[in-house]
């Protein structure tokens, strides 16, 4: 019979008792990774939008305590929340940026996918209900800023609603089902959409899109949260005027992820056409991609034209998006011609954009490829080594950005006091950055204590003794002095090799040596 050391107390059993509970649920099925390190963020940019839509969702939910869905209060209400509601100012800002910053992450999300190709590397499903789950995030967005029912809400509402009723056959069934009989009706309608159906729908999408595998960097979302408070206090969102029905509205635009459709619209073609034939080809467009693009490999610079593509819709986007802001600043022209852009104009400049985009990406994917094949050609270089921080630095930045954190708590802290919301929701986005760099900093230094020590570098090797110099050539034969009469030449003598020098037994005293110095000629004798 075995006897288990171990003891486990109450606590620890019940959060046993709890995992078990939870491990087989959709939630636990998904592996959440925490990099040790640094990572790019564009791998999980749309882990990144997730945890925009649970702060949306938290947000929200504090919103809803003081909103009300009625027609004369809803302005004001949200007035209530802005100016005397405790925090209120600060909640609304950071819902209303982080709605801007869900939509502009789904954004980039969807691209990295398309130029990088991953959409190939597991199946089509996921590819559709991300384009889905981006035009639902478009949707949660404009039926958020609508419910204020200011003059910019008033226009939003007149669009949707004449582009609802122009769509054939069904038109004025959805206009009724989606806006009702009257403003009273919508309001309620756009807020059971915003604050139920359409989340619901999210979420359900984001069950079936997200992999199993999640990267959950805290570093990073901490320095996105950041972001957003720190653009909330920079940029803080104004209420408008209050929508009066027997007054005419003032000039406005929608929000910048609509500017590109209202472009469309102020050319005052066919509003089914322009407003939704248009969105909805480019719609049907994203989806198509995974079943069209039979390229074998992933790369953009394998795969041309579709990488031209894409590049192409995104100067569209751009262009229609700036001219959707764009309106003319003369005030003593009329209202309509200030609005007005010329589609004659408008649309040559959209079908020219179209080739010069293609055939220019195009054109520098080829360059690329050229240059890639040049480097591969050539020897590489020696990489440059990454920045290493040692411990003791690694110390003294963590006490610095911690006096730092501490210091901005207390300025945040008389901010508040004073009433300077704008400027006490800046600093508090300036804390979360810093608690990022701080928790960067940790885990690099832990990362740093496990790492294995480095390797001893051999010492250099010692330099090769020099090779001695060549022996001189012997020097040529002189030719033999003439005699005098009577007498034979004296024949030349040989000057010998040179040797290397021996050592010798000393001659004893007061004899000559037996041989003579090398570098002695004896003289001939005379005869």
């Amino acid at each position: 019979m075995g006897v288990s050391l171990t003891y486990e107390n109450s606590l620890t059993r019940f959060f046993r008792w709890v995992y078990a509970g939870v491990e087989r649920t959709i939630f636990m099925g998904m592996k959440f990774t925490f990099p040790g390190r640094f990572v790019s963020p564009l791998g999980f940019l749309g882990m990144l939008t997730f945890v925009v839509f649970i702060i949306l969702g938290i947000t929200g939910a504090l919103l809803m305590l003081w909103y009300e869905p009625i027609l004369d209060r809803a302005w004001h209400s949200v007035e209530n929340i802005n100016d005397t509601i405790p925090y209120g100012f600060h909640i609304r800002n950071i819902h209303y940026h982080a709605s801007n910053g869900m939509v502009m992450l789904a954004l980039l999300h969807m691209y990295y996918q398309y130029f990088s190709g991953r959409y190939k590397i597991r199946n089509e499903i996921l590819w559709v209900t991300g384009v889905i789950l981006g035009v639902l995030t478009i949707l949660e967005a404009f039926t958020g800023y609508d419910i204020i029912f200011s003059e910019r809400a008033e226009l939003a509402i007149s669009i949707a609603a004449s582009l609802t009723n122009s769509i054939p056959i069904m038109g004025p069934q959805m206009r009724d089902a989606f806006f009702g009989a009257g403003f009273h009706d919508f309001i309620l309608r756009f807020y059971t959409f915003h604050v139920f159906m359409l989340p619901i729908a999210l979420l359900g999408l984001m069950v079936v899109h997200f992999p199993r595998f999640l990267v959950f960097d805290v570093p990073m979302v901490m320095a996105v949260s950041g972001a957003m408070m720190l653009t909330g206090g920079v940029f803080p969102v104004g209420l408008g005027l209050p929508f009066e029905p027997d007054k005419p509205p003032g000039i406005t635009v929608p929000e910048w992820y609509l500017t590109g459709l209202y472009a469309f619209l102020r050319t005052m073609y066919d509003k089914f056409v322009t407003g939704v034939a248009w969105p909805g080809l480019f719609i049907g467009a994203l989806l198509l991609i995974p079943f069209v693009d039979k390229y074998k490999k992933f790369s953009w610079k394998d795969r041309p034209i579709i990488t031209a593509v894409g590049i192409t819709s995104l100067a569209q986007i751009i262009v229609t998006t700036y001219w959707g802001f764009y309106i003319d600043p003369d005030r003593a022209k009329p209202l309509l011609e200030r609005l007005v852009i010329d589609p004659i104009f408008f649309y040559l400049v959209m079908i020219l954009l179209v080739p010069l985009s293609f055939g220019f990406t195009y054109m520098m994917i080829k360059l690329a490829k050229h240059a890639e094949a040049n480097a591969k050609a050539q020897p590489k270089k020696a990489g440059k080594s990454s920045i290493e921080i040692s411990q003791k630095w690694l110390y003294a930045l963590f006490v610095v950005l911690l006096g730092f954190q501490v210091y901005l708590n207390i300025a945040a802290y008389y901010a508040m006091l004073d009433g300077m919301k704008n400027y006490s929701l800046f600093i508090v986005g300036i804390m979360m950055l810093v608690f990022a760099g701080m928790f960067h900093l940790y885990r690099y230094g832990k990362a740093q204590a496990k790492a294995p020590p480095p390797k001893p570098t051999p010492p250099a090797p010692k330099a090769a003794p020099a090779a001695p110099k060549p022996a001189p050539a012997a020097p040529a034969q002189e030719k033999p002095l003439a005699a005098p009469p009577g007498q034979q030449p004296a024949k030349p003598v040989e000057k010998p090799a040179e040797l290397p020098p021996q050592k010798t037994a000393s001659a004893p005293a007061g004899t000559k040596s037996a041989q003579a110095s090398p570098q002695e000629n004896p003289e001939p004798k005379k005869t």
